[in-house]
Formats: structure tokens, sequence, C-alpha cells
């Protein structure tokens, strides 16, 4: 198969995946805020809107450019990255979000993949920023947003959800 027609289909699952991801996260985040939930990271939490559909529309669009048949070991990256992914989400539960939501009462999820990793979500989606372009012959795309997201986590989004979660440990106490 080529990347020219890969790059298509691979744009239309991210866009179901990530709609009905959204879908979830909006109903847990009502049952989080529900349960007197605090959120903290709102003003960074809109990069995250930009980062991942220009990700997709880039991955599609120099996809379609590739004359490379698809990659299929990154192909298959991508795809062992799936079951990863909703590990962690199942581990979450309700508290799974896009949104950093810190639930009073709650206990810091240590068990699933938490056990190996202490942010394993970002872990898989930093596998798919990288696999999924270079499945489809998206190199620059995998490189260019491989960079903006780890600048996003590493500098913005691990260091909130960390302040967050000693936060809520020094005031539970």
């Amino acid at each position: 198969m080529s990347s020219r027609t890969l790059a298509p289909f691979l744009l239309a699952f991210l866009t179901l995946q990530r709609l009905l991801e959204l879908r979830l996260a909006r109903a847990n985040e009502r049952w989080a805020r529900g349960h007197g939930a605090v959120e903290y990271g709102q003003e960074h939490y809109p990069l995250f809107f930009v980062l991942h559909p220009a990700w997709m529309v880039s991955t599609l669009l120099e996809g379609r450019r590739s004359p490379r048949p698809a990659n299929l070991a990154a192909l298959a990256l991508f795809v062992l990255a799936q079951p990863l992914r909703y590990w962690v989400m199942g581990t979450l539960g309700r508290y799974w979000n896009t949104r950093i939501l810190i639930v009073p009462g709650g206990d810091r999820v240590t068990g699933g993949p938490f056990r190996y990793l202490k942010h394993p979500n970002y872990a898989v989606v930093a596998l798919e920023l990288a696999a999924a372009p270079l499945a489809v012959g998206a190199w620059r795309t995998a490189l260019a947003f491989t960079l903006l997201n780890a600048g996003l986590l590493l500098l913005i989004r691990i260091p909130a959800e960390e302040r967050a979660l000693r936060e809520y440990a020094r005031s539970a106490r």
C-alpha cells in the first residue's frame, strides 16, 4: 500500500478516535466536577487543540505527497500503541481526561502501566506522534511534532500535573 493511499485512512481513524475520546473526556469531566474536582493547567490546555489537529492534517498532507510505499514497521508501532493507550485509559477509569482534574479523596493511580511509568499516556502519545507520520512517509511531520510535543509536555504539561498532585497531597494532609 502506498503512503498516498494510507494517509487518508489514517486521518479518518485518528479523527474518529480523538472525537470519541473527547466525548469520553467530557463525560469524565462532568463526573469529576460533580465530585468537586479542581482543574489545573487551563492556560496551556488550548495548545493541545492546536497541536493534535495540526499534526493530523500535516500527516495527511505530507503523506499524500509521499512517493514512498507505506512504512509497515512504523504502522505496526502505531497499531501496537493503541492497546497501550486503552490500557492507560482503562486503568484511570473515570479519572482519565484530557484536562488536569484533581478529584478530592482520590488516590494517585499506581497500577497498570503506571507501575512502569509515571506518565504512560504521554509516552503512548509520543510514540503515536512519531509512528503515524512515519507510516506514511511524513518524516518532517514526525520530527516537527515530536519536538513540539516534547517541549509542551516536558516544559509545561507534566510539571503542571506534578504541581497539581503535590498541591493536592499537601491539602489532603
